[in-house]
């Protein structure tokens, strides 16, 4: 018997929070008026492509939660290319620059686009030398052919410009791969035996694109997830499953069971890839800067599965398992309330147990 389709096997709230983001989705693929064009993400050099935050900006004076550590930290990597050939997806009203590629997966073997964005700081010549915090940012859905995060109407990349300038969040380059490798079934951001690896493709090869293309940290003090419903799944399980490269997550309005119609036949590999056997395994071991996660919750108070998520952190939340609950007062399963709540406390949680940028001297 084939396995069932997509939207047969994904809960209520995902189809929900797919359907009401598919219009947007395809309204902004067409919206911008530069689409298509190259753009560079090389850094300081490239203002031509992006400018530079300003001298005066509230970031100076009301540094982001992190951004104080020192040279003490995590070692900057330069990027190590092979450089990827970006064009201009959407632009930003202070002129940055969302810009999509193909990534052909060296470990995973899939090809799929991926979309970037790096903050205004990131071409400041002050920070020419500094590695930058990175946000996989993952949709709900199918996640496929597109990744809804690249639009401007959510305002994400916006929202954490602002929420940078206020000292609320380090200023996240946000990479928008897309979450499965098609739009019949969903994967779990798992190596599903038979199917492609799209476990390996979120772990290892989005993050090396990131370290060939941009200015990073060589610890897992630079990198974490945020997502919605099935992204925010798959951002909680990464996170858990492979804590020595990812140290935090915003996982809003997630299961946290896997439940892809494809596991069927393959029990084993099933829960090793269960966010509630990762996070009892690891909040065995001790807490400390080597293990310590942080996990931040969101979810609305129309939506459903709020009993779910507060047995999830009353249970789990040992040792180096830290969880956070935002609950969204009259927030629906949808990307514009899980925004609000990063604002709300999300955000500024995961900033100040990670690294950010520094300026020299």
């Amino acid at each position: 018997m084939p396995p069932r389709p997509l939207f047969r096997g994904v809960n209520h709230r995902t189809r929900t929070l797919a359907a009401a983001l598919a219009l947007a989705s395809v309204a902004l693929v067409a919206g911008c008026s530069d689409e298509g064009d190259p753009v560079s993400f090389d850094g300081p050099s490239a203002a031509a492509s992006a400018p530079s935050a300003p001298s005066s900006s509230a970031s100076d004076s009301r540094p982001a939660p992190g951004a104080s550590k020192t040279a003490d930290g995590p070692k900057s990597l330069m990027p190590t290319g092979p450089k990827a050939d970006f064009t201009v997806q959407n632009t930003l009203d202070d002129g940055t620059k969302i810009g999509v590629t193909r990534l052909r997966g060296e470990k995973s073997g899939f090809t799929g686009k991926v979309w970037v964005w790096a903050p205004k700081q990131y071409f400041d010549p002050k920070y020419a030398k500094s590695g930058f915090p990175v946000l996989i940012a993952l949709p709900g859905g199918n996640g496929y052919p597109n990744n809804y995060w690249m639009g401007t109407d959510l305002k994400l990349q916006s929202s954490i410009s602002k929420w940078a300038e206020e000292g609320k969040s380090l200023p996240f380059i946000v990479v928008m791969p897309v979450l499965n490798p098609d739009a019949d079934y969903y994967y779990d951001g798992s190596d599903i035996p038979g199917q492609p690896k799209m476990g390996t493709w979120m772990t290892e090869d989005v993050p090396d694109f990131v370290r060939a293309n941009f200015r990073t940290f060589d610890s897992r003090d630079g990198w974490a997830f945020m997502g919605s419903s099935s992204g925010a799944f798959v951002g909680l399980k990464s996170v858990l499953q492979r804590p020595e490269k990812f140290k935090a997550v915003i996982a809003s309005g997630p299961d946290t069971v896997p439940d892809s119609p494809l596991w069927s036949g393959h029990e084993q590999e099933k829960q090793a890839n269960n966010p509630e056997r990762l996070a009892k395994s690891l909040g065995a071991k001790p807490a400390g800067p080597a293990n310590d996660v942080y996990l931040a919750f969101q979810i609305g108070t129309k939506e459903s599965g709020m009993k779910n998520l507060k047995s999830f952190v009353r249970n789990y939340t040992k040792g180096p398992v830290k969880t956070r609950l935002q609950v969204i007062q009259n927030g629906g399963h949808n990307a514009r309330t899980y925004v609000r709540g990063m604002g709300d406390g999300s955000i500024q949680w995961i900033s100040k147990h990670m690294q950010g940028p520094v300026a020299a001297p």
